[in-house]
Formats: C-alpha cells, structure tokens, sequence
C-alpha cells in the first residue's frame, strides 16, 4: 500500500471522536490493541520509553524530553497527537516527522494484521483510528531500531491505546477540566484516570499543581510501589530575566546539590514548569547504567527544543501566535502570557472551537482581553458552527465579534487589522491551529515568476 492509500484507509476509519455520535458507541479499552501487538510480535516492549499523561503540558514535555535525550545522541522516537498539518508528525524519528515511505510500510504491517485477525475472530471489531496509529508507532520505533522512545498519551491514560507499554519513568503534567463525558466530572475522577499509567515500581515524575489531583496521583503511587518525584517537591526556581516572552529560571535541588538553567525556547512562563518535568524524568534515566544524560545535555536540550503551534510565533510586526489553547486552564495560561508578556498591546484574536469543548467558559477568560475577536470554523466535522458559537459568546466581547465561518479568510481578515505593533492569536483548536500554520505557509512562499 503507498503513502495515498494508507492515509486514506486510516482516515476512513474517523479522527479522534470525529463525531458525537461515533464517540458514543466508541469501546474505550486494552484488549483491541493489545490483540494487535501481540501478533505484531509486540514490538513495544523492544524499546524502552517514558509514557505521559495529563491535561496541558504533556506534548511541550515530550518535545522537550525528547530533545533532551537527541542531545545525548540518542535516537529517539517519539508519538504525539493531534497533528497539526500532516499524520506523520504523530510519529517523529530524532525530531523529524517519518518519512512517507516508513509510514506507508508501517500501515501495510498493521493493516495485514488486523485483517488476518479480524478473518480468526480474534478481534471482533476493527482498531479505531488511535489505536491503528498507536501500532504503527511501535512497529516504526522497533524496525528503526530505537535506543528510547516518549508515547504521549491520547485520551486520558487509563484506558488509553498507549498504555500497554511499561515505562523506565512516568509523567503527569498538569491537571485540569477537559473531556469530562469521558473522564469525569470531577478533578479527583480525571486525575484517577491519568493515574492508571503509573506501573508497580516505575518512577513518576509529577508537575501537577491541584491539591486534589496531586493527592490521588500521590495514593496511586503508594499502591503501586511507585518512586514518586513531584517537582515542587523537588526543586525551587529562582527566575531570571525574560526576554519577548521567553522566560528562564535557575532550577536548584532541594538539597542544594544539583543545579540547571532552564530556559526554554517556547514561550510562556508555565514551559518552566514543562521544561522542569522533562528534565526531572531525565535525571531519573540517568541513575541508569543505560542512559549517559549529562546536565549539559538537559540544559541545551530544553533550550533547543521545538514544538510548533504551542504559543508559536509566526511573525513579529505584527506579531502573530498559533496556540492550541482548547480547554479553560489553557485559556487561562494564554491570558496570563497576554498581561505579563504583552502588556499594553492590542489583541486581535481569531477563535474556533470543537463543539465538546467549554467554550462559554474559555471566552469568557480571553474576549473581554482582547481588543477584536473574530469568530471561525475549524475544518474539522465537530467544529461548532459560527452562528451558534455566537450566540453562545458574543456577550462577551466588545466590540461585537466579527463573523468569517471560512478559517483562512478570518486570518486575513486579522491582517488587515492589525497593526505593526499588535498581536494576532489564534486559539481554541488545534486542528484550527493546523488549518492557519498551513495557510500561513502557503501565504510566506515565494511566488514562482515564469518567462
């Protein structure tokens, strides 16, 4: 099967809960992928890993986490989601996106298996789209041969397709309300759920802030055995001047012992606490034998790292940010970067949202902050409609939103707004994120003359 027909097969099988109503009959659970592995010849357990789960923070983690190890000489391979323009940023080998030719060879493998299976009955349903692609991640990261590879979990952690794998080190990133019909509608029921990726034994690194949440994952590591390192707990920070929103900070020991500058390249002060968790778990691999991280290689590797579309800046007169700020703490992070990092400017913001998302809640943090909003449409079958995302918030914004339901026509409508020294966001989606970075791109390239 080529690069085409692989896409195409995968896609037919719907995104993650591409519609409310396939979300309601989508089985949660191990044993689809866990039946696919194995006749894969279990390639997860060929490479050793780290596995991460939380709310917000835990693709910047991975990211920096994987850039750490690359700077170590490791290989590295590393498997995310959503992506942002192309499937094969979800599984990345040494930083870069697979190629097509990996990728289409990987689905072949998968692809053969589920059919062979699915003739026994050994399965009785097809693998969703994850967990499809969460087996071409194994079977890529086994076949290339290696030396560590960092799963982000998908949805939640528990029950999630990547949860099969027994990691060196976990970590859980900050937690926070987010696909409540799923997980829950309490924190302590969320934080459970993100908790079901600590194993008996394994070291969990915690960035978590909430009480309630640190508490449970606190439990769930006395029950399993589990070294738990809570960064707080850790470490104190020491900040140091930030520059165009780019923040650094002295992180010491407890003890006093040990001692790293952090300073991430990705904006926002909350990438310390990313930056930090990244670099507690490698400090944990380096107690091995097998893993040779010094703290240069900590240091330069947060300060290498690479994570498009989490507070990206495409432009700088005027400035424009892609973020894929989708939940109410994300929002609420985003303004904080708006009043400490960009005091006194104008705001001009283009937002679009899933229809599972809070929205109300996260307009209510952002619009009365900005000095335009334009509302759009992701391309995306479960964006929520312009007309109904208006009626839900144009409250609150003032002036009255502007309507563009076509997401590339809104972003140049921005442009036409905004001057030198303003600053475009654009927020609520990743998938929305996904369309603009594409279409910026296309806008940037230089125009082909023919004689």
């Amino acid at each position: 099967m080529n690069y085409e027909d692989s896409v195409g097969s995968l896609l037919a099988l719907g995104r993650e809960l591409a519609a409310p109503q396939q979300a309601r009959v989508q089985k949660f659970g191990l044993e689809n992928i866990s039946v696919l592995v194995a006749d894969l010849g279990n390639p997860h357990r060929a490479v050793p890993c780290a596995h991460i789960a939380g709310t917000n923070g835990k693709g910047s983690t991975a990211a920096i986490l994987e850039s750490i190890l690359r700077d170590a000489g490791l290989r590295t391979g590393l498997y995310t989601s959503p992506h942002l323009e192309r499937i094969n940023e979800r599984i990345r080998l040494d930083g870069e996106p697979v190629s097509n030719e990996i990728f289409a060879a990987a689905w072949t493998r998968v692809h053969a298996s589920i059919e062979s299976l699915m003739a026994s009955g050994k399965l009785t349903a097809h693998p969703t789209y994850f967990e499809c692609v969460t087996a071409m991640a194994f079977v890529i990261f086994a076949e290339q041969r290696v030396d560590f590879a960092i799963y982000e979990v998908g949805l939640g952690g528990r029950l999630d397709s990547t949860n099969i794998v027994t990691p060196e080190v976990a970590i859980i990133t900050p937690i926070d309300f987010d696909h409540e019909n799923f997980l829950g509608h309490s924190i302590t029921k969320i934080a459970a759920e993100k908790a079901g990726i600590i194993k008996t034994g394994v070291t969990v690194v915690s960035s978590v802030t909430r009480a309630e949440a640190r508490a449970v994952i606190a439990h769930k590591c006395v029950e399993m055995r589990a070294r738990l390192a809570e960064i707080d707990e850790e470490w104190r920070l020491e900040d140091m001047p930030a520059s165009e929103g780019f923040h650094r900070a002295l992180a010491i020991s407890k003890d006093s012992r040990a001692k790293l500058t952090i300073a991430p390249a990705l904006p926002g002060r909350f990438q310390l606490r990313n930056a930090l968790a990244a670099a507690t778990a490698a400090l944990v691999l380096s107690e091995s034998k097998h893993f040779r991280l010094e703290d240069r290689n900590i240091e330069r590797g947060i300060a290498n790292v690479s994570w498009p579309g989490r507070l990206e800046r495409l432009s700088e007169k005027p400035a424009v940010y892609l973020d894929g700020a989708h939940n109410p703490s994300g929002a609420r992070e985003l303004l904080e970067f708006w009043q400490r990092d960009l005091a006194g400017r104008r705001i001009i913001l283009i937002y679009g949202a899933m229809r599972d998302k809070a929205v109300d809640e996260i307009a209510g943090v952002l619009f009365p902050h900005a000095h335009n909003v334009i509302l759009t449409e992701p391309r995306q079958p479960r964006a929520i409609s312009v007309p109904l995302l208006s009626e839900m918030t144009a409250h609150l914004a003032s002036p009255h939103p502007i309507i563009i339901r076509d997401p590339f026509q809104a972003f140049d409508r921005a442009l036409e707004l905004a001057g030198e020294n303003d600053a475009i966001f654009v927020t609520g989606s990743l998938y929305l994120v996904g369309d603009l970075r594409g279409h910026w791109h296309k806008r940037k390239a230089p125009t082909l003359v023919r004689s």
